[in-house]
């Protein structure tokens, strides 16, 4: 537990500059539209006026760059090495967004080592301070070091299918990062519903779950519709909320978009919380 001059320190800190919200967008599984999701999402934010960096974490496997049709010749391995500085690993997308790609073809395959989770903090400390949001989009597979990411993170945006599968998979996520924070904010939506019934029923299952067996409460965020203009804008390497913006599945987006930001504003200055760099600082030194 924390003492007193620590929990002023980040009160202090909080009430002197307002620092970016950290997110994770994670699945139980693969296959359900996670980073399609986390690409549009940021779009969208960006769109409305915020300042948005979004962080492919599916090192050597990323996609980020590709759904935006993009050859980038830097990647996060390369600032964590130490190759490159942050800025000539960032790029500009869609509405002013700014990302950072995994890069691809399974050569980022590697164990962090003390000099990479240091420069890691060095550019978390840097974005939170001169960005809204920092939006990671997490990769399938789980490392300690992504784990303890996902733990010390502001908010987790969970996505799930109607699939049997999928529900249960996304449910054991959720169940593991509340046994390691149970104060944790979590968002749920359901991905590719085929109607309104089957996204609210998926949506209602999880969120009763979660009650009933943990007596935890979660948001839910609403359902994305199984819409044909996503298949033809990855297929063109845009943003659907870009390329068709009057569809049904960006017009709930935006409604998603929304919603998040005004819970998110409301949840923003919770005094006793400590922030993101603080909480992973503090368990990367436990496994030092």
């Amino acid at each position: 537990m924390r003492d007193q001059a620590e929990e002023l320190r980040l009160r202090m800190l909080r009430s002197q500059q307002k620092l970016g919200r950290s997110i994770a967008v994670v699945s139980g599984k693969g296959g359900v539209g996670k980073s399609n999701f986390s690409m549009n999402f940021t779009t969208t934010l960006s769109e409305v006026g915020k300042k948005v960096v979004l962080i492919d974490m599916d090192i050597g496997m990323g996609n980020i760059h590709i759904l935006l049709g993009k050859t980038v010749p830097t990647n996060l391995k390369d600032y964590l090495v130490g190759e490159k500085t942050l800025e000539e690993v960032m790029f500009e997308g869609p509405n002013n967004l700014q990302y950072i790609s995994g890069g691809s073809g399974l050569s980022g395959v590697m164990e962090w080592n003390d000099k990479m989770f240091t420069r890691l903090i060095e550019a978390f400390e840097y974005l939170q301070k001169n960005y809204d949001y920092i939006v990671f989009d997490m990769g399938a597979g789980a490392t300690s070091q992504t784990l303890d990411l996902l733990v010390s993170v502001d908010d987790i945006i969970v996505i799930t299918t109607a699939e049997p599968t999928s529900i249960t998979d996304a449910y054991s996520m959720m169940k593991f990062i509340y046994f390691k924070d149970p104060d944790k904010n979590f968002f749920l939506l359901c991905n590719r519903a085929f109607s309104e019934e089957e996204g609210f029923d998926t949506t209602a299952r999880l969120k009763l779950a979660m009650s009933k067996f943990l007596s935890k409460e979660i948001i839910v965020l609403g359902s994305l519709p199984e819409d044909p203009v996503v298949r033809m804008s990855v297929k063109e390497q845009v943003p659907f909320s870009i390329l068709y913006p009057n569809a049904a599945i960006t017009k709930k987006l935006k409604q998603m978009v929304s919603s998040f930001t005004n819970i998110e504003v409301e949840e923003t200055d919770i005094p006793h919380q400590s922030t993101f760099i603080s909480r992973l600082k503090n368990l990367f030194s436990r496994r030092s």
